[in-house]
């Protein structure tokens, strides 16, 4: 058992909304966020999806809403900005003692310090810097309209 998931109804979720879910399904979680939880789900076929899930105890609505976060990864996904793809949003505490999303895994580096970006040798350093240059410029570029963000305050 895992703090913050039900495994046996999360699990149940995941094979009704993700596509070739194979149990039984191993939660992780993953360190270094701040807030929202996130953890690893891995299926007997080894693929990797994310559930996202606001923080256990005190849960301030407007930052651990769970709904907007996965609104708006879903509308970027439509975009040039990249994003992982989004598998679906539950609301329904029956399954969970709270909302949840699940995503696709990315596999990559998170740079939770400038310490480790210092150690990204020079050329590594500059590619990373003028892709996130990139993707700030699409980000910025978006139709917010366009996209289904235009009613976020």
């Amino acid at each position: 058992m895992i703090e913050g998931i039900n495994a046996a109804s999360v699990t149940a979720w995941l094979i009704e909304q993700v596509p070739h879910v194979a149990p039984p399904i191993e939660f992780t979680l993953l360190a270094g966020g701040h807030s929202n939880l996130t953890y690893s789900c891995q299926d007997a076929s080894g693929r990797v999806v994310v559930l996202r899930r606001p923080p256990l105890g005190h849960v301030l609505e407007s930052a651990h809403d769970m709904g907007r976060e996965h609104k708006i990864i879903s509308a970027l996904g439509k975009s040039p900005v990249p994003v992982p793809k989004t598998w679906g949003l539950c609301r329904e505490t029956e399954v969970n003692d709270a909302p949840f999303f699940v995503m696709d895994y990315v596999a990559g580096d998170v740079l939770h310090n400038s310490g480790i970006g210092a150690e990204l040798p020079t050329p590594d350093r500059r590619d990373l810097g003028l892709h996130v240059v990139d993707i700030l410029c699409n980000l910025h570029n978006l139709d917010i309209e366009a996209v289904g963000l235009g009613d976020l305050g």
